[in-house]
């Protein structure tokens, strides 16, 4: 008997190692970034198409571009509050190096080596290219500074316990696109910037009960997780826009209707009416191409 208790000992605690050594937070070294140089005019480029000041912007702020967080984001899984992003070295991320950002944009891990949660949607970020990241983190430099500190979640048990997320992440955190390659040049440029840099899904696709995007249903529309109304879908076969129209909409927030933006779309729209014409054309082509 001491034997038998002795043998599931040492096999329980062999377990919760493994366990554990599997869903420890995964960080990538240098050499993902080795021999980039950073281009701050690219970055201000990226950080339009993937929305930072829409979530890091300070609520009621009257410059988005001090990106001192504290917006509040209600789910089925508790409140998350955007943290401070700027170039703050107490408050904000001014001592972080492109390979902490990337670390963060790409397996979900901070600088201290803790597992960040998927209301960072790094579930799409994962696929931006380390020279995207780069330039990011370059331009991310140019900000005003706040020194505004970040306030905490609001989440009961289990979702409080951040350890729980590696196991979350060996699930569902991929870098594998939805849409199959294209020999289109623009299809591609769409694909990306949808999927990845513009994390469109993280709304306008359903989720399943742990909270991970549902792929079966890309873009067919989604609950909104403040448990008011309804995301539309953008897939074609709830869209039926043409593409020029599409691209028009996200440039001036002007439906075929004649109807306007409302509620986060219009930060998004903001955002990509600053993009040259071939990245808004890029996104109407690709929601057109999804079977």
């Amino acid at each position: 008997m001491r034997k038998g208790l002795l043998i599931g000992t040492v096999l329980l605690a062999a377990g919760i190692a493994a366990g554990w050594g599997i869903t420890m937070p995964r960080s990538d070294g240098p050499e993902v970034l080795a021999g980039l140089t950073p281009n701050p005019e690219n970055g201000r480029r990226v950080f339009l198409a993937g929305g930072c000041a829409s979530c890091h912007a300070a609520p009621e702020g009257e410059n988005d571009l001090v990106l001192a967080g504290g917006q509040r984001f209600e789910t089925p899984f508790g409140t998350f509050v955007a943290p401070n992003i700027s170039p703050d070295r107490g408050a904000g991320i001014g001592d972080w190096s492109a390979l902490n950002l990337w670390n963060a944009m790409h397996h979900g891990t901070s600088p201290e080596g803790a597992h960040y949660y998927p209301a960072f949607p790094y579930s799409s970020y994962v696929r931006a290219t380390p020279q995207d990241v780069v330039d990011l983190h370059a331009y991310l430099g140019t900000l005003p500074a706040s020194d505004t500190p970040s306030q905490p979640h609001d989440l009961g048990f289990p979702f409080s316990v951040r350890a729980s997320i590696g196991g979350w992440k060996l699930l569902f955190l991929t870098d594998t696109y939805v849409m199959p390659a294209s020999e289109d040049p623009q299809i591609m440029r769409g694909r990306y910037l949808v999927e990845a840099l513009g994390h469109c899904a993280e709304c306008h696709t359903p989720r399943n009960g742990l909270g991970a995007l549902d792929t079966a249903r890309w873009l067919e529309g989604a609950p909104n997780p403040s448990g008011s109304g309804q995301i539309p879908g953008i897939a074609p076969d709830k869209l039926d826009w043409p593409a020029n129209d599409i691209a028009y909409y996200l440039e001036t927030g002007f439906t075929p209707s004649f109807d306007s933006v409302g509620g986060h779309m219009a930060a998004v729209v903001k955002n990509y009416a600053q993009l040259p014409p071939e990245d808004r054309e890029a996104v109407a082509a690709y929601l057109k191409a999804l079977p």
